[in-house]
């Protein structure tokens, strides 16, 4: 099993803009390789993905670092300043084991943000380094996503949380027909991921989440889902074992074949991790 999208961070050390609100106050606290290997062996996950937290290169530096030295992380998905006239260069000079970047989308008011010509510019630099590109945005601005899969079609995009659909509150549009349209581009895979903490924290049960689930499975299908954690952030509802647990039930009407696909393969080839073995022996 590979866990496709998974965090670490010190609040000790830097600050994480996202984290504020008394809410939050349970996940407060570092969050380290060791709990990292403690959590994914007790769940028998064998390897993982790294996803930043911050718009920080520093931090991207750090995790490439981290991986490097730890077997059971495959690879990260780090940051870059995507606005940037030297976006070639500025991934040139990452070393270690980069697999794909992210911005968080999701804080940006302009639901158009991802159209603007300066970041199209370095998508397209993304996609010309051979990375995926993780898409963390809320509903709205899925249309915005769908247009980049088409205008970029040789870019990889990565759909994290599945958009975020609005769980706890039992919406369904706009998010089911944007992530519908979202689908319809190949390029676009998403990950089974974050959706406990798009639920009520202290009172989801799986039946809240399988709506959802099997929409995403509709028109993705599992050749096109794989499985994340979100841990730590998902502990502000379930533990990391409970996560995996629930996937696995979510998905529990697929065949042998696709549910491999789903928790293991589909991460491999989304993230080039076999591809990236020269620089990332994890694999």
């Amino acid at each position: 099993m590979i866990d496709a999208h998974h965090h670490l961070w010190d609040p000790s050390r830097r600050e994480y803009p996202w984290m504020a609100g008394a809410a939050l106050d349970p996940i407060r606290r570092p969050y380290t390789v060791d709990d990292l290997r403690a959590v994914t062996k007790a769940a028998g996950v064998h390897a993982t993905i790294l996803v930043q937290t911050i718009s920080s290169a520093e931090e991207t530096a750090e995790f490439l670092a981290t991986a490097a030295a730890e077997p059971v992380i495959a690879g990260v998905v780090g940051w870059v300043d995507l606005t940037a006239t030297d976006v070639a260069d500025r991934l040139a000079a990452l070393d270690g084991p980069l697999v794909g970047i992210r911005h968080q989308v999701e804080t940006e008011p302009d639901d158009d943000w991802l159209l603007r010509p300066e970041v199209m510019a370095g998508l397209s630099t993304v996609a010309a380094a051979g990375l995926a590109f993780d898409l963390l945005i809320r509903p709205a601005q899925l249309p915005a996503a769908t247009e980049v899969a088409l205008r970029l079609p040789h870019l990889r995009l990565v759909l994290d949380h599945a958009a975020k659909p609005p769980i706890a509150a039992g919406e369904w549009e706009p998010w089911a027909s944007g992530v519908a349209a979202l689908a319809a581009r190949e390029n676009v895979v998403c990950k089974l991921s974050g959706l406990v903490t798009e639920a009520n924290w202290s009172g989801w049960e799986v039946g809240h989440l399988r709506r959802y689930v099997d929409h995403v499975l509709e028109v993705f299908g599992p050749a096109r889902l794989l499985f994340g954690s979100d841990w730590p952030v998902c502990e502000l509802a379930a533990s990391y074992e409970l996560v995996v647990d629930a996937a696995i039930a979510l998905t529990g009407s697929l065949s042998d074949a696709e549910r491999l696909a789903v928790f293991e393969h589909n991460a491999r080839a989304t993230y080039r991790l076999d591809a990236g073995e020269a620089t990332s022996p994890r694999g």
